[in-house]
């Protein structure tokens, strides 16, 4: 199932119960007082965040959400029941844009909950509207309709780690060594075409589909790739040895990032020269000598070299976990 970060559904709420004419007679009083009773009020339609990132491709076939209505008032005073409300449950880190209101929702904690569209109230029965002038009042009103609207939801991912880098320079092989991800790798451009998720530890860590040149203008699959990176609290940048120039690859992937959101300059970044087994030592050192001024960390590493792995894993978790506690 390819992974969905947008989607559109039709939601409503519920229509207010109606009050009634109801009046208080017996065989013994026929001409008790009014005692109709109000409707009860429509159910809302509310959005909840989970963890849970592939949920939006399980709404595939249902788009559509509806709350109940209220029930109309009865006779002895009695209440009618609220409508059931229905609630949407949505990945952290949706964003949710309500059509008939203009407003915006932002999921960003786990059980965090939003009323998006209120029910309708519910009419007054003729009780309500007894009076030392009007004892016997015929009035009663209708329950008030529900909303309707198009929920927009887009998803952007909320990771500590963030890998990003042009295709092909080892982010998804890189991924797969360091967590339990299964990610699918191919030497080719755009073999990653959705983000994919590992845990590293506690920190989740998200492989951000390789980007190109342009990517902030839209080419390629530029602003479906970029719109993950904005919550993403740490970067690492994946540049590969076999690249023509390291060095020009890292500051025009930086100028990208930038190009599309300014504040991404501002977030914490490391450096992993990737595929470090295909050059020797002094070309890596000098390479790593050559991005420590623009990175706070760097490492050199190879999937095939264990060492270079754990060096790797322990200096990562170490820098994530020195950022949580400053």
């Amino acid at each position: 199932m390819n992974f969905i970060d947008e989607i559109e559904f039709r939601a409503f709420s519920g229509k207010g119960g109606d009050g009634v004419v109801r009046w208080n007679r017996t065989r013994s009083n026929q001409k008790g007082g009014p005692n109709g009773g109000n409707g009860g009020k429509g159910g809302d339609v509310l959005i909840r965040a989970v963890r849970d990132t592939a949920l939006l491709g399980k709404y595939r076939s249902k788009t559509t959400f509806k709350a109940g209505d209220g029930e109309a008032g009865g006779g002895n005073s009695l209440h009618g029941h609220d409508g059931d409300d229905v609630t949407i449950d949505l990945p952290i880190g949706s964003i949710v844009k309500v059509e008939s209101t203009e407003k915006t929702f932002e999921l960003l904690k786990e059980g965090e909950v939003h009323v998006v569209l209120k029910g309708g109230i519910g009419g007054l029965g003729n009780e309500h509207f007894k009076s030392s002038r009007n004892v016997k009042p015929m009035q009663a009103t209708e329950g008030k309709s529900g909303s309707e609207s198009i929920l927009t939801v887009e998803l952007r991912i909320i990771a500590d780690l963030g890998l990003v880098g042009y295709p092909n320079v080892g982010k998804t092989s890189l991924l797969n060594t360091i967590t339990n991800a299964r990610a699918k790798v191919g030497n080719y451009a755009f073999t990653t075409l959705d983000p994919n998720l590992g845990d590293l530890f506690g920190h989740i860590i998200a492989d951000i589909p390789g980007l190109i040149e342009g990517a902030s203008e839209g080419r390629g699959l530029g602003h479906k790739f970029l719109k993950h990176i904005n919550r993403t609290k740490t970067l690492i940048f994946c540049i590969s040895v076999e690249q023509d120039d390291p060095i020009s690859a890292q500051r025009a992937l930086m100028a990208e990032l930038v190009a599309y959101d300014p504040s991404l300059a501002q977030k914490p970044r490391v450096a992993v020269l990737t595929k470090a087994d295909l050059v020797d030592a002094a070309e890596i050192e000098s390479l790593v000598a050559s991005l420590r001024s623009a990175f706070d960390e760097v490492f050199a590493i190879s999937i095939y070299d264990d060492a270079s792995v754990k060096t790797f894993v322990d200096g990562i978790v170490h820098f994530v976990e020195t950022l949580d506690a400053s």
